[in-house]
C-alpha cells in the first residue's frame, strides 16, 4: 500500500450547486448538511484516513464560507484554499491551484460525490500501469444518468460516453483521480474548462487510465440523491439511485 502522507490531495468544491438549490440555497454544495454535518467532512475524514496530510480545497461560489468552516486545519489534514473569482468548471479551477500543488502526482477528489475507495492503492495502481492519469472507476446498474467509461483489457481509457446517451450496466468515472504535474499544465490557463467533457476526452491515447473499482458510489448532484446521502453514509448497504 502506498504513503500518501507526502501526496497533496485536492478537492473540487467550486460548484454552483444549480440544482440542489431547492433544497440548498444558502451555502455552497459542499457544505449541504448530511447527517448534521457538511458532506465535505465526509471527503475529508477519508483523505484523513487514507494518511494525506496536505489538502487543497478549490472553492468558488460562496467559498468564503468553505474556509471559514474548516480553518486551516481537519483532522490531520493541514488545508489550504485555491479560491476563483469566476467560474472555471472542474479542469479550470485545477489548473488554477496548481502553483501551490506541492507533490507530483497529486490525488484529486470531486466536491459533489463519494466513492469507497482504497485512496493509497491507487498511486501504487497507477504506476504499475505506467499511467500519467488515472481515474478511479466504479460499476453501476445503470450509466445513463453519470455517463459510461469504456477501458481496455490494460486498462488504458478508449472512450466517454455522454451522460443519457447510454443505458444500462457499466463503468462511470467515480470522481477520483492520481494525474501528473505534466498533464496538468495541459490544461488551459483562462477561460472555462470542464475535466470530465474536455480535458479527460483529450489526454485519451496519452497515458490516461481507468481503475476498476468495486466501492459504493454516491453523487450529491441532485435533490433525490443528495436525500439518499444519510442513509448511504449510516447503513453502509447498497447504494442510492
Amino acid at each position: 500500500m502506498g504513503d500518501l502522507s507526502t501526496t497533496t490531495a485536492v478537492v473540487l468544491a467550486g460548484g454552483l450547486g444549480t440544482r440542489l438549490h431547492s433544497v440548498v440555497s444558502d451555502c455552497p454544495k459542499g457544505l449541504a448538511q448530511v447527517g448534521g454535518r457538511p458532506f465535505l467532512t465526509f471527503l475529508l475524514d477519508q483523505l484523513d484516513a487514507a494518511g494525506v496530510r496536505r489538502a487543497v480545497l478549490c472553492t468558488g461560489y460562496l467559498g468564503e464560507q468553505v474556509k471559514e468552516t474548516f480553518g486551516d486545519k481537519y483532522r490531520g489534514l493541514h488545508l489550504l484554499y485555491s479560491q476563483e473569482h469566476s467560474p472555471l468548471g472542474t479542469g479550470g479551477a485545477l489548473r488554477l491551484a496548481v502553483p501551490v500543488l506541492a507533490s507530483d502526482p497529486v490525488l484529486v477528489l470531486n466536491g459533489d460525490s463519494y466513492c469507497e475507495a482504497d485512496l493509497a492503492a491507487l498511486p501504487d495502481w497507477r504506476r504499475e500501469h505506467r499511467a500519467k492519469a488515472t481515474l478511479l472507476l466504479t460499476h453501476v446498474p445503470d450509466t445513463q444518468r453519470y455517463g459510461r467509461v469504456t477501458i481496455d483489457e490494460q486498462g488504458a481509457v478508449l472512450a466517454f460516453e455522454e451522460k443519457g446517451t447510454v443505458v444500462g450496466p457499466g463503468w462511470i468515472n467515480a470522481g477520483i483521480y492520481v494525474l501528473s504535474h505534466r498533464l496538468l499544465l495541459t490544461i488551459p490557463g483562462t477561460g472555462t474548462v470542464s475535466l470530465e467533457r474536455e480535458v479527460f476526452p483529450a489526454w485519451i491515447g496519452h497515458g490516461l487510465f481507468g481503475c476498476p473499482g468495486d466501492g459504493r458510489f454516491l453523487d450529491i448532484g441532485t435533490p433525490e440523491s443528495y436525500g439518499a446521502a444519510e442513509e448511504f453514509f449510516t447503513s453502509g448497504r447498497g447504494s442510492p439511485a
